[in-house]
């Protein structure tokens, strides 16, 4: 790869890793969720995630063009090499703590995705067009459930006011950039992360004050998952996720 097609391989890494892990988070809520409307909602939103993981990670394989699949990468690398946004592979927790981190990422996913459609890179382009219209649907969802458990009982109000302080912290790692999004910045292929960056800010804060949910002060901000550095929770996840491919190799669907 020259350097263009190495920094368009990290960037589906890092956008792919980030729906596979989140989609697989999601899905552990499968039987569980509190109403039968919300198990299959979440079901839902995590098969579209995982969908996107698979095109995202189809085109890093064909980037890397050394006979790897998009399974190779999902279920053979090891948590080191994992680029995905640090808040994504955090534990359910309760309620509260899933449809926070969920709001977090969809605001995310919603304004990159949607400046996305404009990359001059044409398969990047048709990612994103492709998905937008699923995220739009997720960041609508997630906005109603902040809505009604910040806004509701003292109960859901302090259990989400707590979800906040507690993933608040891992927020400003989806901003983060390197020398490899710079240089796809340059060449018109990716959006401005500080615009980005500025439209996420507006919008929590938006949606936190119609949910009475204060936005926390700015202070220390988890990060490294540019680089490989994640948090304990990630091993574990993949520990689970890859144990049949790495069990009986070779595995198809």
């Amino acid at each position: 790869m020259n350097e263009l097609e190495t920094a368009k391989y990290q960037l589906c890494l890092r956008l792919g890793d980030s729906a596979l892990i989140l989609g697989h988070r999601i899905s552990e809520w499968c039987g569980h969720a509190p109403i039968l409307e919300e198990d299959i909602a979440l079901t839902n939103v995590a098969l579209d995630f995982v969908g996107l993981s698979r095109n995202l990670l189809t085109y890093a394989a064909q980037l890397q063009n050394e006979g790897k699949t998009e399974d190779d990468l999902a279920y053979l690398r090891d948590v080191v090499l994992y680029r995905n946004a640090l808040i994504t592979e955090q534990p359910n927790g309760d309620f509260a703590v899933t449809m926070v981190r969920q709001f977090f990422y969809d605001v995310f996913s919603y304004f990159f995705y949607s400046e996305l459609c404009n990359s001059h890179d044409i398969t990047l382009k048709g990612i994103a067009e492709k998905a937008v219209k699923e995220i739009d649907y997720h960041l609508r969802h997630s906005t109603e459930w902040l809505y009604r458990l910040g806004d509701g009982t003292a109960e859901s109000h302090q259990k989400t006011k707590d979800a906040v302080e507690e993933l608040w912290m891992y927020t400003g790692d989806m901003f983060d950039i390197d020398q490899n999004y710079r240089l796809l910045q340059e060449n018109n292929i990716v959006p401005d992360m500080n615009k980005i960056k500025e439209l996420w800010n507006l919008k929590v804060k938006t949606v936190f004050e119609t949910a009475t949910i204060n936005v926390p002060e700015l202070g220390y901000m988890q990060s490294g998952s540019l680089k490989g550095s994640h948090t304990e929770h990630l091993g574990f996840l993949l520990a689970e996720m890859q144990h049949i491919q790495r069990s009986y190799p070779n595995s198809t669907w």
